[in-house]
């Protein structure tokens, strides 16, 4: 980027150029107040990155915002209004936009907040630097507290005073692992001071419910390459107070060799990679997420052919599996690996309980079809219905 850019949002950003969020900006500022684009979406136009979400931020109070949005024609839901944020819907999407506040207290784990009228207050409540960036409606960026040169450094840096982002709350720690794998210039590696701070307050991470834990480590484990991250976390002791007994010492080659062998990242892969003490419960997973884990636990550092995963389990588990067990021997799959999954993915056991009957009937039916169906996953899943049938 330009320097002489810097200060604005890149020409055809989709949510700047989006006639709706330009809308719903044009209400709040024909009443008379001012509004802004803030924090994500800010920080990825910037980097150049798509954003997920479109939050704005205003120094009018979520009643003043109603007022004006409904002037203009436009369906309001007070979806948070005691914290300051209202959902502003225009032309059938939704759009968050959050009164200026500043903590009045703080727990660890919830803040009481105060509406403001400064900008700069605003921003001192986020977490990082990086997020505390705003723009106009034309895309000029604001920012409060200095934090574009961090930003353009690739440095997560938090705002202030480590300590005290920290204690205000205290998810923060795994959201600052989670922005350096996603968002930091790695080679410049963990800054001494934060880790320390974050040393200082591990406690506070058993205060955090399995479900905030749980998605702050799921996004984590998406990111492109956590395994530095992971590092150091179990480095300085935060691996062990939110997944004791997970071992990192896989994740690496495991990452590595996703991208080796073009197989699609899936943090539920990553995380049987690291394992622990029933991850499942402390990080609160889904049922059908779960599953996957489980299943990826059992049969992922070894077990059946992968072939015989593929058509048992499909071809995102046989994948896994594969580059579980390659990892764990520090080892490249075999030529063909690709072939043998898809022939796994594509079979059908071309015998039926009906070609077995009257015969065998109850649990020797059972018996039967499984042992047919064990020669034909032995033939490579290439004899037919009448060679099972008249052979064996």
């Amino acid at each position: 980027m330009d320097r002489a850019d810097e200060n604005l949002i890149p020409a055809g950003t989709p949510w700047l150029a989006d006639p709706a969020a330009q809308s719903v900006c044009a209400a709040i500022e024909d009443a008379g107040f001012a509004v802004f684009f803030v924090g994500g979406c800010v920080r990825n136009a910037l980097l150049k990155a798509p954003a997920s979400d479109v939050d704005m931020a205003t120094d009018a109070t979520p009643e003043q915002t109603i007022k004006a949005a409904e002037a203009a024609g436009m369906r309001v839901v007070p979806t948070g209004i005691e914290h300051g944020t209202v959902t502003v819907v225009q032309d059938g999407r939704p759009f968050e936009v959050t009164t200026f506040r500043r903590d009045v207290e703080t727990d660890g784990r919830r803040a009481v907040v105060a509406f403001s009228g400064d900008i700069s207050e605003d921003a001192r409540r986020r977490d990082f630097t990086m997020n505390a960036l705003y723009a106009t409606p034309r895309g000029v960026v604001v920012d409060p507290l200095g934090g574009l040169p961090d930003l353009l450094a690739r440095r997560v840096r938090f705002i202030e005073d480590p300590g005290a982002r920290i204690r205000e709350d205290y998810l923060r720690i795994l959201r600052y692992f989670r922005f350096w794998a996603i968002y930091a210039d790695q080679d410049a590696g963990f800054d001494p001071e934060t880790l320390a701070h974050i040393s200082e307050n591990l406690e506070g991470l058993s205060t955090l419910s399995a479900e905030r834990v749980g998605q702050e480590m799921v996004k984590l484990l998406a990111a492109a390459d956590p395994s530095a991250a992971v590092a150091t976390m179990r480095t300085i002791g935060v691996m062990g107070a939110v997944l004791p007994g997970s071992d990192d010492r896989f994740l690496a080659p495991y990452v590595h060799l996703e991208t080796a062998c073009q197989v699609a990242p899936d943090w539920r892969a990553r995380l049987a990679v690291l394992g622990g003490e029933d991850p499942a419960a402390r990080l609160r997973l889904g049922k059908a997420d779960a599953r996957h884990l489980a299943l990826l636990s059992e049969i992922g550092w070894a077990g059946p052919p992968v072939a015989e995963l593929a058509y048992r389990h499909g071809r995102a588990v046989a994948e896994q599996a594969l580059l579980m067990r390659c990892a764990l021997n520090d080892t490249l799959p075999e030529t063909g690996w690709p072939e043998k999954i898809a022939a796994g993915v594509n079979a059908t056991f071309p015998v039926s309980a009906r070609d077995l009957m009257p015969e065998y009937e109850g649990r020797a039916l059972g018996a039967r079809l499984a042992s047919l169906e064990r020669v034909w996953i032995e033939s490579g899943f290439t004899l037919g219905r009448d060679e099972l049938l008249g052979t064996f």
